[in-house]
C-alpha cells in the first residue's frame, strides 16, 4: 500500500472470549472539489478518520490506541500523516531545517506531500476496505496557510482534490498546556510550530503562545465551515480515547460523529 504504515492482523482475544467484529456501514464518498480524475468514489468502501491538533495535543497517542482498538475488532488499518510521502518528505524536511521557506513554497511542499499520499495510499486503502487513520489532514495545512496570510480562496481551491473524511476530530489543547507537554517530551519548541517565521515575537515562548492562539481561532472558524468535531484535548488520555471510540462507533454504524 505504498509508503504508509499498514497492518492487517487477526482480532485479538482473551481465552474463551470471542471478539465482536463490527461490519462498517458503507457510506457515500465525495471530494471537496474536482478531486482526482478517474476515481470512482462509489467503490471506496473503507472509512477515513482524521485526527487534527497541534504537536503535543495527543494525536499520535490517540491514533496508536485507536489502531489497537480497531484491529482488535477485526478492522484492517492504514495510517497516514504529514511528511510521509516518499515523493517530497525528505526534501521538505531538509528545506525546513534552513528556516528560509517562503509561505507559498511552504504551502506547496505540503500540498504535494498530501496529494501523493491521497492518490497512492489513501484512495487505494479505502478501495480495499481499510480503516484509514490520518494523523492530520488538509485542515492543519489550511490553517497554517491562513495564519500566514495566504488567500483563503486560493487555499481552499488547492485542497479541493481532497476526499471528505467520514469523521474529523480536532484535539484542542491550550497553548500553555502544549508548552508543558512539548518540553516534557523534547525539551524544545519547534521553529515553525512557534510561528517564528511570522515575526510575532523574538521570544520563542511568547511567539509560540501567540501563534497557537491564532491556530485555534482558525480551527474554530473552519469548524463552522467543515463541521468537524472539536474535542477537549486538555483532559486525560483515557477520557479523550473513550470519547473518540464512542464517536467512531457512530461512524462505523453509518451515522455522523456530530449526531
Amino acid at each position: 500500500m505504498g509508503n504508509a504504515s499498514s497492518k492487517q492482523r487477526q482480532p485479538r482475544s482473551r481465552p474463551g472470549v470471542v471478539p465482536t467484529v463490527i461490519v462498517p456501514t458503507t457510506t457515500p464518498k465525495r471530494f471537496y472539489g474536482h478531486g482526482i480524475p478517474g476515481v470512482d468514489v462509489s467503490k471506496l468502501s473503507g472509512k477515513l478518520i482524521v485526527l487534527e491538533g497541534a504537536d503535543g495535543s495527543g494525536r499520535s497517542t490517540q491514533i496508536s490506541r485507536l489502531v489497537t482498538w480497531l484491529e482488535g475488532r477485526g478492522h484492517a488499518t492504514v495510517q497516514v500523516g504529514l511528511k510521509r510521502s516518499t515523493l517530497v518528505s525528505e526534501e521538505l524536511a531538509k528545506a525546513q531545517q534552513g528556516n528560509v521557506l517562503s509561505r507559498t513554497t511552504f504551502s506547496l511542499f505540503y500540498a504535494t506531500d498530501f496529494a501523493d499520499q491521497l492518490e497512492n495510499v489513501i484512495i487505494p486503502a479505502l478501495k480495499a476496505g481499510f480503516m484509514v487513520l490520518a494523523d492530520r489532514y488538509i485542515y492543519t495545512l489550511m490553517v497554517r496557510d491562513l495564519v500566514r496570510g495566504l488567500d483563503e480562496e486560493w487555499v481552499r481551491n488547492l485542497y479541493s482534490i481532497a476526499l471528505v473524511p467520514d469523521a474529523v476530530f480536532y484535539l484542542q489543547v491550550s497553548p500553555e498546556e502544549l508548552i508543558q507537554r512539548t518540553f516534557a517530551k523534547s525539551l524544545a519548541l519547534d521553529y515553525w510550530e512557534s510561528g517564528m517565521d511570522l515575526g510575532l515575537s523574538q521570544d520563542m515562548f511568547d511567539s509560540f503562545v501567540k501563534y497557537q492562539k491564532r491556530v485555534i481561532e482558525q480551527f474554530q472558524r473552519l469548524q463552522s465551515i467543515y463541521g468537524f468535531t472539536i474535542v477537549d484535548g486538555n483532559r486525560p488520555i483515557e477520557v479523550v480515547n473513550r470519547e473518540l471510540r464512542r464517536q467512531i462507533d457512530l461512524v462505523l454504524a453509518g451515522k455522523s460523529a456530530m449526531d
